[in-house]
């Protein structure tokens, strides 16, 4: 346990009595009362979680702009003040360092939000393409807690705590406010669970207070204090992509589904590959499927076609607790990627029929 870094709140996690586990480096709650109640909760009411694990690097100066168009896939230069960005950061050779929120301040001032078990790898990355910009980057990862607030009644518990009108910040959107009496917070109106809701990032000294507080404005509206594994099975429901698992060093953004973020207004790292896929057409897909016959699919299961032959892998599976159904996403061949094709989940030496169908699964 002693190699693993904690979070501002490790203590406070322990002391609630969540279960503690090793997760990208940190010591980190998977769960409170139990994965279906917390993952409920943010469903149906809201749920609290802390994700300060997660990465936070500025990049300043006046080729911050020129800098974030080489190196992420998306089109930095639509984002104005107050606007977020979803975006990927590509290597050489066609697949993902990592995805990210991109953070506008100003046309010179931006935040990065990485994936915690990819924070030196990125850091080592994004340091290659400094040369010859006339721009600083600077990791803050160990002075920022990152709060997430989730589900439909989080608009409504955090407005008892400030005076920032909650309901004008648009999705993608943050302000930087008052929240509980701790001031300077990054007020930003974005999530990984589909429910909605708030991520808040703060300084380590004032995470406690608001961990505290917001627990108390949230008790009498259902909020639970949520873990890893809730988290998981949400963004799960909502085709989300987890960096490990559905997206790597190996896989490319237009087989993700991510084609939608690899914008070719601009020359970036590995454009060229990426513009060859599009044209030709990618040979694997990422797809959503559901199982017909039972069974769980789980991270790494084959995917077999219906004559039994290995055509790819399950990247990432779970029993939904909201449909009630088990549900998987992983890739395909191209000609099997259509909504209503049917595959095969290899479980213990046996074809278990599944069906591709259309993400997210659970609708909003």
């Amino acid at each position: 346990m002693s190699d693993l870094k904690s979070t501002a709140l490790e203590a406070t996690h322990i002391q609630m009595g969540a279960k503690m586990v090793s997760f990208a480096g940190y010591n980190m709650p998977v769960q409170y009362s139990g994965l279906k109640n917390e993952h409920h909760a943010v469903r149906e009411a809201a749920g609290m979680f802390d994700v300060s694990h997660m990465g936070e690097f500025f990049v300043e100066g006046p080729d911050a702009i020129a800098f974030l168009q080489k190196v992420t896939t998306n089109d930095v230069s639509k984002l104005l003040p107050g606007k977020i960005q979803y975006s990927c950061m590509p290597n050489e050779e066609g697949g993902i360092v990592d995805d990210l929120l991109v953070y506008c301040f100003s046309n010179e001032h931006f935040l990065l939000v990485v994936n915690a078990s990819n924070m030196e790898k990125d850091w080592n990355h994004l340091m290659q393409y400094t040369n010859g910009m006339d721009v600083s980057l600077r990791n803050d990862s160990d002075a920022y807690s990152l709060l997430a607030v989730q589900g439909p009644k989080a608009i409504e518990i955090l407005q008892s705590l400030t005076q920032v009108e909650l309901a004008e910040i648009k999705y993608y959107h943050f302000v930087i406010g008052e929240i509980a009496g701790v001031t300077d917070v990054i007020i930003s109106a974005t999530g990984y669970t589909g429910a909605g809701g708030f991520e808040l990032y703060v300084y380590n000294e004032d995470a406690k207070k608001l961990w505290d507080k917001v627990l108390a404005a949230g008790e009498p509206h259902g909020l639970l204090p949520v873990g890893l594994g809730a988290r998981d099975t949400l963004r799960l429901e909502m085709g989300m992509c987890l960096y490990g698992n559905d997206i790597d060093d190996t896989t490319s953004p237009l087989e993700a589904g991510l084609g939608w973020i690899t914008k070719f207004v601009k020359d970036f790292v590995s454009s060229e590959i990426f513009a060859v896929q599009k044209k030709a057409g990618v040979t694997k897909k990422l797809v959503g499927f559901e199982m017909i016959d039972r069974g769980i699919p789980r991270h790494g299961y084959d995917i077999a076609d219906q004559d039994g032959n290995v055509i790819g892998r399950v990247t990432s599976g779970t029993n939904s607790p909201t449909t009630g159904k088990n549900i998987g996403m992983g890739y395909v061949p191209a000609a099997l990627a259509a909504e209503g094709s049917e595959i095969a989940v290899v479980i213990r030496e046996k074809l278990i029929k599944a069906q591709v169908v259309k993400l997210p699964f659970v609708k909003k």
